[in-house]
């Protein structure tokens, strides 16, 4: 990996100065820059991975966890115009997916320089309406029942009723911001849009990851991932080769 200097809270690992591309990775609910830190390993060295910690877990757990993708793009958008330079391209998982097309409109608003690609999974199209889980009105053990139907919760944070109410807010934030988030039309992006979609992910199926097509002018890509709903982490490898393809030259 390429040397990582620049640190901001959102941006914790730094901006990559010195790689040739940077790939800001947004993280799904529950979860914060760290999630990214070992998937990234694989991906070639002129590829600068930057997780991005949004507010509430590991580095910002003392700030209050933004429940609304309206503010939470409009920081980091700034953030991104601030300190990240020269050619770089937008990543996100799940609920990190749908903060990463806001981030992007948001980022064309502010007339900032537009990411080369935006890569997203695990999260229906925008423009189709996400399921309610109901987070917000569930007990420990039907909250430990959800994330283990959703899969990638350790069995030991399943197992701790402690661990589980601690976490609740945090989730109940997160899930907020894609299960609340109400898609408003705008012109589509005039950026690339590549999708990978897991093939046992009833939340996110492959016609729903499918009809992201209708949010970019530019090409759009589908790739199919044999598993659920954290398939771009069981095939990290392919995952890599699928971006660095895309943004070789960029």
């Amino acid at each position: 990996m390429s040397t990582q200097r620049t640190t901001t809270p959102w941006l914790p690992f730094g901006a990559a100065e010195q790689a040739d591309v940077r790939l800001l990775c947004l993280p799904h609910s529950g979860a914060g820059a760290s999630a990214y830190r070992a998937w990234g390993d694989g991906l070639p060295d002129w590829i600068g991975l930057c997780p991005v910690q949004p507010p509430g877990r590991e580095t910002r757990r003392q700030e209050t966890p933004l429940s609304e993708v309206g503010p939470l793009v409009s920081a980091l958008a700034e953030d991104v115009a601030a300190v990240v330079e020269g050619p770089y391209a937008v990543m996100g998982h799940s609920t990190g997916a749908i903060s990463a097309f806001e981030l992007c409109r948001q980022l064309r608003r502010i007339g900032a320089p537009d990411p080369a690609h935006l890569f997203v999974a695990g999260r229906r199209a925008p423009q189709v309406a996400e399921r309610s889980s109901g987070l917000a009105d569930l007990t420990t053990e039907q909250l430990a029942d959800v994330l283990r139907q959703h899969g990638g919760t350790p069995d030991w944070v399943l197992n701790d009723p402690g661990m589980l109410r601690m976490l609740h807010p945090l989730l109940c934030a997160d899930f907020a911001v894609s299960e609340a988030y109400r898609y408003t039309p705008e012109p589509p992006l005039s950026i690339p849009i590549t999708a990978f979609a897991a093939t046992d992910d009833p939340r996110a199926t492959v016609a729903h990851l499918a009809a992201w097509h209708e949010q970019t002018t530019e090409q759009f890509t589908l790739h199919w991932l044999q598993g659920d709903h954290f398939a771009i982490f069981t095939h990290a490898a392919r995952v890599h080769g699928v971006i660095a393809e895309a943004l070789r030259g960029s």
